[in-house]
C-alpha cells in the first residue's frame, strides 16, 4: 500500500472528511471506469457512489493485506453483485445502451471503443469484472482474486475465457 493511501486511511479511520475526500478523489476514476464496464453505464455512478459510502463507514474492517484500490474494488464489486441479484434491469439495461449507443456511437466514443463496449456486454459480469481488473488496471490474478472475493483459479478461467470470447467478437486484435 502506498504511503500516502495508509496515511489518509488511518485520518479517515479518526473521522477526518479531508482525508476521505482526498482517498475518493486518487481512485473515484478508476472505481467508476471498473464499475461502469461491469455493470454498464447507467448505474455505475449509483454503484460507485455506495462504494465509497460503504468505504467511509467501513474504514476501519480495513486489514492492510491489500492495497487501498484493490479493496476499494472488492466494495464495488460486492456492490456490482447486489445490483445483480436484486436484478435490477439488467437485460433491459444493456439492451437500452446499446440501442443508444447505435444511435450516438460516433459522436460519444471512437468506433473502437464501441465495438468494446458491445464486445465487453456479451460477456458475463463475472468475467467483465475479472478482465477489466487483470487488463485494463493490470492486476495480478491473485489481487483480482482477492478484490472480487474469488477463487484465484476462478478468476484465471474467467479471464482465459473472456479473452477468447473478445477475440472471438473483436477478431485478434485483443
Amino acid at each position: 500500500m502506498s504511503p500516502e493511501d495508509a496515511a489518509l486511511l488511518a485520518a479517515v479511520c479518526e473521522g477526518s472528511e479531508r482525508a476521505f475526500n482526498e482517498l475518493v478523489d486518487r481512485h473515484q476514476q478508476a472505481v467508476r471506469q471498473f464499475v461502469r464496464r461491469v455493470v454498464g453505464p447507467d448505474d455505475a455512478d449509483d454503484v460507485a457512489q455506495e462504494t465509497f459510502l460503504a468505504a467511509w463507514s467501513q474504514a476501519r474492517s480495513f486489514r492492510g493485506g491489500s492495497t487501498v484500490r484493490s479493496w476499494l474494488f472488492g466494495i464495488a464489486w460486492r456492490k456490482a453483485k447486489d445490483l445483480q441479484r436484486v436484478g435490477l434491469r439488467r437485460g433491459r439495461r444493456d439492451t437500452a445502451w446499446l440501442a443508444e449507443a447505435n444511435v450516438s456511437a460516433q459522436a460519444d466514443i471512437g468506433a473502437t471503443e464501441y465495438a468494446l463496449a458491445q464486445a465487453l456486454s456479451t460477456l458475463s459480469i463475472d468475467q467483465r469484472a475479472a478482465l477489466m481488473l487483470c487488463l485494463a488496471y493490470g492486476m495480478t490474478n491473485e489481487e483480482a482474486a482477492e478484490a472480487l472475493h474469488m477463487p484465484l483459479g476462478t478468476v484465471k478461467s474467467h479471464v482465459l475465457r473472456g479473452r477468447e470470447r473478445l477475440r472471438d467478437v473483436l477478431g485478434d486484435e485483443t
